[in-house]
Formats: structure tokens, C-alpha cells, sequence
């Protein structure tokens, strides 16, 4: 057989050598982490440095039992002892009460919105809410002060400071009750429907229990939100040493204005007390938050 007509075997094609682009892209990737890792870091510091001062500094007290037992009734700034009963129970009151005003308002609007808004009006209400969510604390207690007190002529009280407090709550509440309802798959409805079901009842007894855990969620994490807002309280609520539970009686404390009270002090005791006051307040606020965060993981909605 002639050599020529012997075929020849085909040529295997060069792998395509790793050049500039394949490095570049690793090298932009590898440098795309580190800067990420660093605004990471940079991030975390001023938390941390936060956490680690209020914790050394307010720890002593907290872990004392008559923080938690007694209030600061002729407790002078000189003064050792003493506890924060008062303005924990006067914070406590204060967030139910603005949640038992806050959740019906802004579980109703979001369920407008989300089973029956389709108009100019809905869009409206949307548009509010949207302004309502990026109101100052400030101006919401001067908003509320100027009605209460001096359009009104009432005093301050501590219901002024949840009305204030309300403002700032129902939009966290409109929205993250929104996003759950939305969520809701509309199968769901339709199945209702098909069954001769009215809307309402639908809403009542299908569409709301299936996002009940997220809207609890959305009211804890707004309720964790007002609860360490400082500017409505300096407005609307005078502070007392006493325990005082009456939100119409005029003097109430809570935790940010028991901070507020002993901020310029320089003596020890003061000083301690107010570190202690704000580490009590950072746990509520994170008790709170991570109860949103349980109930969300456990009972969340899914599509």
C-alpha cells in the first residue's frame, strides 16, 4: 500500500493555553473578596467596640438582683444601689400599648392593600405609608406634641409618647404584612373560592393564618424598633425615679430616658447606672429580634 494513500491521523487541536484573561479574572476575583472581607471587618468593628463597652461597663449592675426588683426612689446620684424596675416596666407598657394600637391599624391597611387596593385610593394609602416610614422619631414627637398638648392643652403623658410611638410603628407593620400576604399562594384563595367561600371569611380563615408567623415577625421587629426610639420620650414623657404604671398620670420612666436622666453625671454610681441602663435596653431589644427571627426560620410562608 502506497504511502500516499495512507490517511493520515488527525492532529489532536492545543489546548488553549491560560493566558492574561483567565489570571485577570481570578486575580479581579480573589481581589473582589478581599475587599468585601475588609468592608466586612470595617463594618463589624463599630459594633463590636459598642457591645464590648456597654457589656464591660453595664454587666456588674445587670447581673445584680435588685436592678431587677427595685426602682430608683431616693436613689441620689452620689449614691450606690438602686435598680431600673421602674423604666423596664414603663418601657414594657409603653411598646404593648403602642402594639395594641399599631397592629390592628397596620395588619387592616396591609390586608387593603393586598386583597382589595386597585384604585387611586390604594395608591395613596401606599404612597403614606412609603412617607410614614421615613419620618424622623423627632418629628413624629413634635407632630404629636403639637396636637396633644398644645392644640389639645392635654399634658404630658405616657400616652402621648405611644401615640408618637404608633407613627413610627404602623409602616413597619404595613409593610412586612404585606410582603407575607403576598406570599400567600394564590391557589389557596382560588380553593376557597371554588367553595363558595366570601372573601372576607377567606381572608379571615385562610389567607391570615397562613401568614400569621410572618406578621408576628414584622410586629416584634417593629416593636424592637420603637422601643429604643429616644426622641418621642424626651418630648412627651417627663421622667420619674418611681415605678409609675398610669399612662395618663403624667410621670412615667422608661430605659432611654433613665439614660437621658444620669447622661451628664459624673459621679461612679450614676455612670454605672446609665451603662446598665442601656446593656437592659440592648437586651430587650435583642430578645425581641430574635424571637422575629425563630418564629420567621420556623414558620416562614413559602411560594
Amino acid at each position: 500500500m502506497s504511502t500516499d494513500t495512507v490517511a493520515k491521523a488527525p492532529e489532536r487541536a492545543a489546548p488553549p493555553a491560560l493566558g492574561h484573561p483567565a489570571r485577570g479574572r481570578a486575580f479581579r476575583d480573589q481581589l473582589a473578596r478581599v475587599v468585601m472581607w475588609v468592608a466586612f471587618l470595617i463594618a463589624l468593628i463599630p459594633l463590636v467596640w459598642i457591645l464590648w463597652t456597654v457589656l464591660s461597663k453595664g454587666v456588674g449592675l445587670v447581673l445584680d438582683s435588685q436592678w431587677w426588683t427595685n426602682s430608683q426612689k431616693g436613689i441620689t446620684s452620689r449614691r450606690e444601689g438602686g435598680g431600673a424596675v421602674h423604666a423596664i416596666q414603663g418601657t414594657l407598657i409603653q411598646g404593648v400599648t403602642t402594639s395594641v394600637i399599631s397592629v390592628p391599624i397596620g395588619v387592616m391597611t396591609a390586608i387593603y392593600l393586598v386583597e382589595y387596593g386597585r384604585g387611586k385610593f390604594a395608591k395613596a394609602v401606599s404612597f403614606m405609608v412609603d412617607i410614614l416610614t421615613g419620618v424622623p422619631s423627632i418629628v413624629a414627637g413634635l407632630f404629636v406634641y403639637a396636637v396633644w398638648v398644645t392644640t389639645f392643652g392635654f399634658q404630658r403623658v405616657g400616652f402621648a409618647v405611644c401615640l408618637a410611638l404608633v407613627l413610627l410603628m404602623i409602616p413597619v407593620i404595613v409593610r412586612s404584612t404585606e410582603e407575607m400576604l403576598k406570599l400567600v399562594p394564590n391557589e389557596l384563595r382560588e380553593a376557597s373560592y371554588a367553595l363558595g367561600v366570601p372573601k372576607w371569611k377567606t381572608i379571615v380563615r385562610v389567607v391570615l393564618p397562613t401568614a400569621f408567623s410572618g406578621i408576628i415577625t414584622g410586629v416584634l421587629l417593629g416593636l424592637a424598633r420603637v422601643m429604643g426610639e429616644t426622641a418621642p420620650l424626651l418630648i412627651l414623657g417627663p421622667y420619674t425615679k418611681s415605678i409609675a404604671t398610669d399612662l395618663f398620670g403624667g410621670y412615667m420612666a422608661t430605659l432611654p430616658t433613665m439614660i437621658n436622666q444620669d447622661r451628664t453625671e459624673s459621679l461612679q454610681p450614676a455612670v454605672d447606672r446609665v451603662w446598665a441602663a442601656a446593656l437592659t435596653l440592648i437586651l430587650l431589644v435583642l430578645i425581641l429580634n430574635l424571637a422575629g427571627r425563630v418564629i420567621a426560620r420556623f414558620g416562614s410562608v413559602t411560594k
